[in-house]
């Protein structure tokens, strides 16, 4: 039932329990819940979605070739998430030594747009397998490194903020990324998926890091422009971006939307009053720090807390928003999913 009580969140239609995903980097949890290595049986993965009642997978790809293949990226570095630190580098090196290299950077040129017709084939490709591996799941598409982000990748930090400083210049440069993302979702749309993620981090955990006036001139309206590719098409459009988008959720909603995919810092109060009877949903108060550090009746409020909000709400899917890291108490975790299982009835 769990690939049904997804699909029907995804069209609003009011499952009799709360649909459910996670973002599972916790290969602990994974042995506990399966009896199965992650790291060795791919299976394992299949069993815990199907275990955990996961209704929908997060899943984007940006297409056959990295951009490091093609062109010039940051190598920022990477925390440790994963069990053993496998995904933790140190490494830092970024190929751009002047803000000028920055404002004269053409993301198309750099990278290059693959040819369209062998675009969809690798999407669909992709998604079929994906699906037909995970029957009991709605196997998403979705497009990572849509204008922010991709920035953030191309760049890093230092250079996009120095970059950012001139604002007619930077939304040129905006505009490549863009161009990109924007040839990836006519191929995406082009696919037989139904519910589509368009990711881009395109604020901090404290909010905006550019005026908002520059996010409703330069960003928002590329993503409208996006978006009506897809409708076009007929998919269901999941907006995601990690740190608090709060004072943005209308510009959002207002470019076209169909659902929302936040962390805890954006309100989930002002999200379910707007939208909770118009917008898919995929959140919840439940922070990964509080799994980690905190103790049962601190999961048990913050799973209450969320629970009075989102039984009102038809297509609200509940997830730890920021993610289930490697350090989360196993205790703690299967405490998580028990109190969801047993209290997500509507």
């Amino acid at each position: 039932m769990s690939y049904q009580v997804g699909m029907a969140a995804m069209h609003l239609e009011c499952p009799d329990r709360l649909a459910h995903t996670e973002y599972n980097d916790h290969y602990s949890l994974v042995r506990a819940v399966t009896g199965l290595d992650p790291l060795t049986t791919p299976e394992a993965w299949r069993r815990f979605n199907d275990a955990w009642e996961l209704d929908m997978l997060w899943v984007t790809n940006d297409g056959p070739a990295e951009w490091a293949q093609r062109g010039r990226v940051t190598d920022m570095g990477h925390a440790e998430f994963m069990e053993g630190g496998i995904d933790r580098r140190d490494t830092v090196a970024c190929p751009f030594t002047d803000v000028e290299e920055v404002w004269a950077f053409d993301a198309v040129e750099e990278y290059g747009l693959p040819d369209m017709d062998e675009l969809v084939t690798y999407y669909e490709r992709i998604w079929r397998e994906g699906q037909s591996n995970n029957p009991n799941q709605v196997y998403t598409g979705g497009y990572y490194k849509t204008i922010v982000s991709g920035a953030i990748q191309a760049f890093g930090w230092d250079m996009l903020l120095l970059a950012a400083a001139d604002r007619r210049r930077f939304e040129k440069v905006l505009d490549g990324f863009f161009q990109l993302a924007l040839h990836h979702v006519r191929a995406w749309a082009k696919t037989s998926i139904q519910v589509f993620i368009q990711h881009d981090d395109m604020v901090w955990s404290e909010g905006a890091f550019m005026q908002p006036g520059f996010y409703r001139m330069a960003i928002f309206p590329r993503y409208a422009k996006l978006w009506r590719e897809l409708h076009d098409a007929g998919k269901i459009v999941l907006f995601c971006s990690d740190g608090d988008f709060t004072e943005f959720v209308d510009d959002i909603v207002s470019a076209g939307a169909d659902g929302l995919i936040f962390e805890p810092m954006t309100s989930l109060e002002y999200v379910v009053e707007r939208y909770g009877q118009s917008k898919v949903i995929v959140s919840s108060k439940v922070d990964c720090r509080t799994l980690t550090f905190g103790k049962p009746q601190d999961i048990k409020q913050e799973i209450d807390d969320t629970l009075r909000l989102a039984r009102k709400c038809p297509g609200f899917v509940f997830a730890v928003g920021n993610h289930l890291p490697s350090n989360i108490p196993l205790d703690n975790a299967l405490y998580y999913m028990d109190y969801l299982r047993a209290n997500w009835r509507r």
